[in-house]
């Protein structure tokens, strides 16, 4: 309801939403923008803006260094040529389709790699299987 409150109140006083930014990242907590008519820029949680933003229709964006820090990183493997496509989702939880051996693996890789978010994110899956 307060996301339609805030749909009403642009439109009596005629601003339109153009889209919204999740604009930074820091210490495991997002930041974002609603980007609206006019150059304004409203400083919001991410899950207000892009409620916000499913109501006004408009594109939802982020910064490569967000998507890099907290994006997922997931292997395709193509049947047919056995080749693998890489492929980064923002989803949280993708990891309860894989088996325990694979998640074992992208722990291993994440912990060489130093993401230790996305390690921690493995370790609490692995664990909560066991």
């Amino acid at each position: 309801m307060t996301h339609d409150l805030f749909k009403s109140f642009a439109k009596a006083y005629d601003y339109t939403v153009q889209e919204i930014l999740i604009s930074d990242l820091r210490e495991g907590v997002f930041f974002a923008k609603i980007v609206c008519t006019g150059g304004v820029e409203i400083d919001s949680r991410p899950s207000d803006a892009i409620a916000v933003g499913i109501r006004f229709s408009v594109p939802i964006y982020t910064t490569e260094s967000i998507m890099s820090e907290a994006g997922i990183v997931l292997f395709d493997i193509d049947e047919e040529e056995g080749e693998e496509e890489e492929s980064v989702s923002v989803e949280q939880s993708p990891t309860s389709d894989y088996p325990l051996e694979k998640l074992q693996q992208m722990l291993d890789e994440a912990l060489e790699n130093e993401d230790y978010e996305q390690a921690a994110r493995l370790r609490d899956e692995i664990n909560r299987r066991n």
